[in-house]
């Protein structure tokens, strides 16, 4: 089972690295951890959005063979507000592999993202998954694409539908054609962004969405 929890709360990119909070997870279940900071490696990254209350600080990824309740407990433990879901996951884009506890070399964008009230979920889901996949691959620069449907809410009375991972080349963060891969051509840019544009708004991810630049980690509990 995948977990993946939205935090809020200040020096979350020493916490949430502690080896004693580690095996605490361990302990309670956990097998992996993937840890998402807003740190200073990402500080100047130009995409924010927010719809939550405040921007989300850190997104913790638990994998674990047992319950959820244990993992939602220790997370409510670190952050001063949390909100905490189970997930179905696809990667269409397998991010590369990285040794435990080091920095992904890469800008880790995080989209949570919210079925729009006038759209049916299966049409909803065949829009993004199916049609839009595609798209988000040919037009930008990623190279590592997860997708999270949400199934259940585990932590929290927050409504998300779907929480997406992009890692792009580090110059995303500032350079748009490093985000879009156009190699510099401003017409190339403008194409593709507006074929992404197009496609982000036939499945209704131009609004009532988070977007969230962060740095990448993951531990293996089980070493």
């Amino acid at each position: 089972m995948k977990l993946i929890y939205a935090l809020w709360a200040s020096a979350l990119d020493k916490a949430l690295h502690a080896s004693p909070l580690h095996e605490a997870f361990h302990a309670a279940g956990a097998t992996w951890l993937q840890v998402n900071v807003d740190d200073a490696d990402v500080a100047p990254a130009k995409l924010r959005i927010t719809a939550f209350h405040a921007p989300v600080r850190a997104v913790l990824s638990v994998w674990t063979e047992g319950e959820a309740a244990p993992i939602s407990e220790l997370v409510t433990g670190i952050a001063e507000r949390s909100a905490g879901w189970e997930v179905e996951e696809r990667m269409p884009l397998v991010p590369p592999h990285t040794e435990n506890g080091v920095r992904s070399p890469a800008l880790a964008q995080i989209g949570f993202l919210r079925i729009p009230a006038d759209l049916d979920p299966g049409e909803w889901l065949q829009r993004w998954q199916g049609q839009h996949t595609s798209v988000a691959i040919e037009t930008q620069a990623t190279f590592g694409y997860v997708q999270n449907r949400v199934l259940r809410t585990v932590l929290g009375s927050d409504r998300v539908d779907a929480i997406v991972e992009e890692l792009f080349p580090m110059a995303a963060m500032t350079d748009m054609h490093a985000w879009y891969g156009s190699g510099g051509d401003d017409a190339e840019l403008q194409r593709r962004l507006g074929l992404m544009i197009d496609s982000v708004i036939r499945f209704g991810a131009h609004k009532n969405l988070d977007s969230v630049p962060t740095s990448r980690y993951v531990y293996d509990l089980t070493r």
